[in-house]
């Protein structure tokens, strides 16, 4: 019959084994038990100021609290999201590194691009969704046609001669005007930006004709009369612009297109730390502070499971995948 002594020395083996496979994986053995034990990085692969940095930047803050470290915010944009993704994916997965992922890293880039330096589907595990961006379909002053019907009208007696803007190739606003211009039976003129603040400027002073703009962006240029909506892309009408008739009521029926984004981290992140902050968001998500800052900025508020959230990244990525083949559209 064993000892003490020797269940002792049995139990510090095993122990001991534990730490030593630890190591060998790249990851702390039990690193998640007392986990958070330092601040949080939280990449977001735009530039501070934006729509997608406002939405970290909120959350962070609000999560800070309940995780009891800091969520600090680490902006590094470039390449379509790419810059910040390729960061994060080879980053230890330890639960310290988290990643504002959106329809470019996800459902884009994968068919944009001939190679990327991550993998989509094998470098990321799925945290949550976090936000949607409404987009709507606007026009400068000076374009000829005043709704949706016309818009279209317009477009097929005029083939070729209208033009639209896009924050760049492949972005979402640019995918979203192919699958318009595939669904109505139309075709225009891309002029891609390099950003939306010029491809919006060139819209206002009239060098464009249409685009599709997120609401964040668009909302106040339409309050204040200086954009002209013909429609939202979204199910229903949009309570910042209850005026506003949807694509669909327009005549393109089932029509949709967001730009949305949720929180990835490291794939081999543990699984309980990847449900700690699932549900620390959801709870962010649902208080009136953060639905009201988001309000305030033009964007929905959208919490989910991890599996939720990684069936629609692929759903998204299969849509609009499909769409960016069939139209040849390249960045590389």
């Amino acid at each position: 019959m064993p000892t003490v002594r020797h269940m002792a020395a049995l139990r510090l083996f095993a122990l001991s084994a534990l730490v030593v496979a630890g190591a060998m994986s790249g990851t702390p053995a039990l690193a998640d038990d007392n986990w958070p034990a330092q601040p949080i990085r939280w990449v977001v692969p735009y530039p501070a100021g934006g729509g997608t940095d406002v939405v970290a930047r909120t959350l962070a803050q609000a999560i800070t609290p309940a995780l009891g470290r800091q969520v600090v915010i680490d902006n590094r944009p470039g390449a379509a999201t790419i810059v910040g993704a390729d960061a994060v994916a080879h980053s230890r997965p330890d639960g310290y590194t988290l990643l504002t992922a959106d329809t470019a890293t996800l459902a884009a880039n994968p068919s944009l691009y001939k190679k990327l330096p991550y993998d989509p589907a094998k470098d990321f595990v799925h945290v949550g969704m976090i936000a949607r961006f409404p987009l709507i379909l606007v026009a400068n002053p000076n374009f000829p046609a005043r709704t949706l019907k016309e818009a279209v009208d317009y477009a097929r007696q005029h083939p070729g001669k209208v033009n639209f803007a896009s924050p760049g190739a492949g972005s979402p606003h640019h995918l979203a005007m192919e699958l318009f211009m595939e669904q109505a039976g139309i075709r225009m003129v891309h002029v891609p930006y390099k950003g939306a603040a010029p491809a919006v400027q060139d819209l206002l002073a009239g060098q464009v004709d249409v685009m599709f703009l997120d609401l964040a962006a668009g909302q106040q240029n339409v309050l204040g009369g200086k954009l002209r909506a013909l429609g939202a892309a979204t199910p229903r009408r949009l309570a910042p612009l209850p005026q506003v008739p949807t694509i669909a009521e327009g005549g393109i029926a089932g029509f949709e297109a967001y730009a949305w984004q949720g929180v990835v981290a490291p794939a081999g992140t543990p699984k309980s730390i990847v449900t700690r902050l699932n549900s620390e968001l959801v709870k962010a998500l649902k208080t009136p502070d953060v639905q009201k800052r988001f309000e305030g900025i033009g964007v929905e508020a959208v919490s989910s499971t991890p599996d939720e959230f990684a069936q629609y990244a692929r759903a998204e990525a299969e849509r609009w995948g499909k769409l960016i083949r069939a139209k040849g559209i390249t960045v590389d």
